[in-house]
C-alpha cells in the first residue's frame, strides 16, 4: 500500500541534484538503498516455506543485492574512497 500523506514541503521526497552531491555521497546513498533491498529480501526469504517457489526468487534478490553492494565497494575503492 502506498502512503498518500502529503509531504510537508514540495520537494521533501525529491533526491538531491547530482551536482549537489559528491561521488562518495552518491555511492553512500546507493549502498543504503541496496541495504534496504537486501534486508527486506532476507526477511521475505526467511518467512517463506522451503517448498514455496517464491523462496528461490527471494534468494536470488538476496544474492543480487549482495553482489551489487560488493560492486559499490569496488567502485568506492576504484574512485579513491568515499571522500571527495
Amino acid at each position: 500500500m502506498v502512503d498518500k500523506t502529503p509531504l510537508p514541503f514540495p520537494n521533501a521526497g525529491a533526491a538531491p541534484r547530482q551536482e549537489e552531491l559528491g561521488h562518495g555521497a552518491l555511492l553512500h546513498r546507493l549502498n543504503n538503498q541496496l541495504g534496504i533491498i537486501l534486508a527486506n529480501a532476507e526477511l521475505l526469504e526467511s518467512r517463506l516455506a522451503e517448498q514455496d517457489r517464491n523462496r528461490a526468487r527471494a534468494a536470488q534478490i538476496v544474492t543480487s543485492a549482495i553482489d551489487a553492494i560488493s560492486t559499490v565497494q569496488d567502485i568506492t575503492t576504484w574512485t579513491g574512497g568515499p571522500a571527495d
